[in-house]
């Protein structure tokens, strides 16, 4: 028997070689990795793993890569194009999810993974977890601000409606359309749930946006569902949907589930209806409702007309009975009429009777007049009147006038003017003395003596102060003062 010395001599040679009944010959990498991964696919070819997705990317190949991890222990993953283009949301990091599929290993990194044949959320708590998540990433973007909201148009003349064409959410909005307004409805009819539900939904909004010319564009959208489970009302969670309802410039209602429902779309929308049919009333008013009050705005136009012109007749009425009679108004002018006839009469008389008096006095005789007119021709002729005094009169006025007109001359400002000198005055004809003072115009006249030639002078004046005038008493004004019963 070989000593334990003569055994490690030989398990530990430079050379390898075979030992007594040894037939295994050494296997290469790739075969113990091929034993390996068959061994593992064929043990472990379905599994279901539970955990919480790390390192989420998605390559430009398009399949996605990430790790599975719990508190104790991590395993990478990886699922093809053609599974991760079918999945229900948008896988990222901090989501707890089940994955099923097998389990293989990586022969270039001697690692062991899972690849991933579908992916769902555990449970509704990570489903609402992710739905916060995408909630808080979508406000933080500006999806939900109010700013980005309209308002609903009063009354629309064509209404689409994006839902499913078989179920009764269309005939519950048709219905109350029909009831309350009729109007009309463009329908898209989409898969309000399950896979491609969501493109379906973001598709219709986008081309209800962009229809031709030839179709009418409607004025209000609609996106309604009926009720269900948070996963049958996940594609209005997804982030597509929001982004389509967010940048659609036509008003749009979200009306997905019941009261008690809420998505992501009801935040995008400009308006959310707890109900389909609460967004059929939100949509347009009630024709019987319009009609009556139209009825009675016009019943409330004629009494407002109507209502001037009776108050004017009643309060014209009452001051018709307060004025006084005619009569009673011109009886003091007729008594002072007839006192001042008398009056006149009386004096006529008297001033008849004393002219007759003073004219017997007088004794008016051909000797009395001759006397007169001699007296007067001797008056005439004391007073001397020749044309040496009339001329001497016309010649010292004449002097005076002379003098008066020289000095005229002297103190004309015009006169100047022939000799070169101008006037320069504003546009309201006040003379302008000094340079400062013609800085505060903008154009002035300047008097030559052939005539007015204006001149800019390039300044913009502040605007004067307009004088404050008295502002006339109007005839309205002074009919209320005049009126003894206003």
């Amino acid at each position: 028997m070989p000593s334990s010395s003569s055994q490690d001599s030989v398990e530990n040679g430079l050379v390898a070689r075979s030992g007594e009944g040894d037939n295994a010959a050494p296997l290469s990498i790739t075969e113990i990795s091929t034993i390996l991964k068959r061994t593992v696919e064929d043990r472990f070819g379905h599994v279901r793993l539970r955990g919480e997705l790390s390192g989420v990317k998605r390559a430009a190949s398009g399949h996605l890569y990430c790790s599975l991890k719990d508190e104790k222990a991590v395993i990478d993953g990886v699922m093809w194009r053609g599974n991760a283009g079918r999945l229900g949301f948008l896988p990222e990091d901090g989501i707890e999810v089940v994955a099923t599929g097998k389990l293989t290993t990586y022969a270039g990194r001697s690692k062991y993974q899972i690849v991933m044949d579908s992916m769902e959320i555990a449970g509704e708590g990570a489903l609402l977890a992710l739905l916060e998540k995408t909630r808080l990433r979508l406000e933080k973007e500006g999806l939900f601000a109010p700013e980005r909201k309209t308002a609903l148009p009063f009354l629309p003349r064509t209404i689409a409606v994006v839902t499913s064409p078989t179920g009764a959410v269309i005939r519950d909005i048709l219905h109350r359309l029909a009831d309350r307004f009729p109007s009309q409805v463009l329908v898209w009819p989409v898969l309000v749930q399950g896979q491609g539900s969501a493109e379906q939904v973001a598709d219709a909004i986008r081309g209800f946006s962009d229809l031709p010319e030839s179709v009418p564009k409607p004025d209000l959208l609609i996106v309604a569902r009926g009720g269900g489970s948070i996963e049958d009302l996940w594609g209005f969670n997804e982030e597509v949907v929001v982004r389509a309802i967010a940048d659609c410039p036509i008003p749009v209602i979200s009306a997905v589930g019941h009261e008690t429902d809420t998505t992501l779309a009801d935040f995008a929308a400009d308006r959310r209806a707890p109900t389909p049919t609460a967004a059929a009333e939100m949509a347009v008013p009630v024709r019987a409702e319009l009609a009556a009050t139209i009825e009675d705005l016009a019943h409330r136009k004629k009494r407002a007309i109507a209502r001037p012109v009776t108050l004017g007749r009643e309060r014209l009425d009452a001051r018709i009975k307060r004025l006084p009679r005619p009569e009673a108004l011109l009886q003091p002018q007729v008594q002072r009429l007839d006192d001042i006839s008398e009056r006149l009469r009386r004096g006529l008389k008297d001033r008849t009777a004393k002219g007759r008096e003073k004219l017997g006095i007088l004794r008016l005789s051909t000797a009395t007049m001759t006397r007169n007119l001699r007296d007067a021709g001797q008056k005439l002729s004391a007073n001397r009147l020749t044309h040496a005094l009339v001329e001497n009169r016309v010649a010292r006025d004449s002097e005076r006038f002379t003098a008066l007109e020289r000095l005229f001359q002297s103190l004309n400002p015009e006169a100047p003017l022939r000799r070169g000198f101008v006037l320069v005055k504003d546009v309201e004809g006040n003379l302008v003395r000094t340079k400062a003072a013609a800085e505060k115009h903008a154009q002035l006249g300047v008097k030559f003596a052939d005539g007015v030639l204006d001149v800019a002078t390039g300044t913009a004046p502040s605007a004067p102060a307009k004088p404050k005038t008295r502002k006339p008493r109007t005839d309205a004004a002074q009919d209320r003062q005049d009126d003894l019963f206003g």
